[in-house]
């Protein structure tokens, strides 16, 4: 093996080291979160919860402040989780960061467990009826195959 193999980036060989959970406001989210806590508490890995803000063409967010809106998402969110952290903590030792994308929340997921190096993904199962006949963002990154994901009902 030449020093070049040996320092290469590998997923997934001493478990996981950075697990993804994506989170939206939504129930599923928040219970994918907690459950990617337990995961990242279990491993010694790092929890990184990703909010994607949505991006509206200029036309669909003509005079609506949706820009405004979704940062009161992220920060309510970071709000929370911090709560949630400051509750746990002298319990469980969980090591977190909260990050927020652009985009939609498919693109920005897979975006953001590139970046982050992500060995797993985490995220809530849809709660929209529509998502059964067109693909939900969980049924997408599955497909992707490129991390290990798990859907949280």
């Amino acid at each position: 093996m030449t020093e070049q193999q040996a320092h290469r980036f590998e997923r997934g060989t001493d478990g996981p080291k950075v697990i993804v959970a994506g989170v939206d406001g939504s129930d599923s989210s928040l219970r994918a979160a907690a459950y990617a806590a337990g995961l990242a508490r279990r491993q010694g890995a790092l929890l990184a919860l990703v909010y994607v803000q949505p991006v509206l063409a200029a036309g669909a967010a003509l005079g609506a402040p949706v820009a405004d809106t979704t940062e009161e998402i992220a920060e309510d969110l970071v709000a929370h989780v911090r709560d949630a952290m400051e509750r746990i903590r002298g319990i469980f030792d969980i090591r977190w960061e909260f990050h927020t994308f652009s985009g939609d929340p498919y693109n920005g997921l897979v975006r953001a467990a590139d970046d982050l190096k992500a060995d797993a993904v985490v995220v809530g199962a849809s709660e929209q009826a529509g998502h059964r006949f067109v693909g939900s963002v969980a049924v997408r990154l599955v497909k992707a195959g490129r991390w290990p994901v798990t859907v949280v009902p």
